[in-house]
C-alpha cells in the first residue's frame, strides 16, 4: 500500500505522523507542500476523501485561513487561496487507497492503514 503523507517539516504534527507511520512500517511518499505547492485536482480530492469539503483543509489556526471562513469564501476562493498560500492547508494530511485524514492528532494517519 501507498501512502502519501502531505507534510511540513517545522510540525511537530506533521513529524510525529510521519514517526507513527514508519513505526507501523510504513515509509510514506513525503511531500512538502510548502516546497511543492498545491494544486486543484489534489486539494479537491483531498476535501472529497477527507469528507469536509474544501473549507474542511483550512488550517484555522492561520490568519488568511480564519478570514477566508469569516467571509465565507467559497471553493474556487479557498483553492485560489491554497495555491497562492500553501500554507493555509492543515498538516498534516496521509492519503492511501483507503481513504485521507488531516493528521490530527498525528495518530489519525493510521486510519488510512
Amino acid at each position: 500500500m501507498t501512502v502519501t503523507l502531505f507534510y511540513n517539516p517545522r510540525c511537530g504534527t506533521s513529524r510525529n505522523a510521519l514517526a507513527l507511520l514508519r513505526e507501523h512500517g510504513v515509509e510514506p511518499v513525503v511531500v512538502e507542500y510548502l516546497k511543492t505547492g498545491w494544486d486543484r485536482a489534489t486539494l479537491e480530492r483531498l476535501a472529497s476523501r477527507t469528507g469536509g469539503g474544501v473549507a474542511g483543509l483550512l488550517r484555522r489556526k492561520e490568519a488568511g485561513a480564519a478570514a477566508l471562513l469569516a467571509s465565507g469564501a467559497d471553493d474556487e476562493a479557498i483553492i485560489a487561496a491554497a495555491i497562492a498560500q500553501p500554507i493555509l492547508i492543515e498538516r498534516p494530511i496521509a492519503e492511501s487507497s483507503k481513504g485521507a485524514v488531516i493528521g490530527r492528532p498525528a495518530e489519525r494517519v493510521l486510519e488510512i492503514l
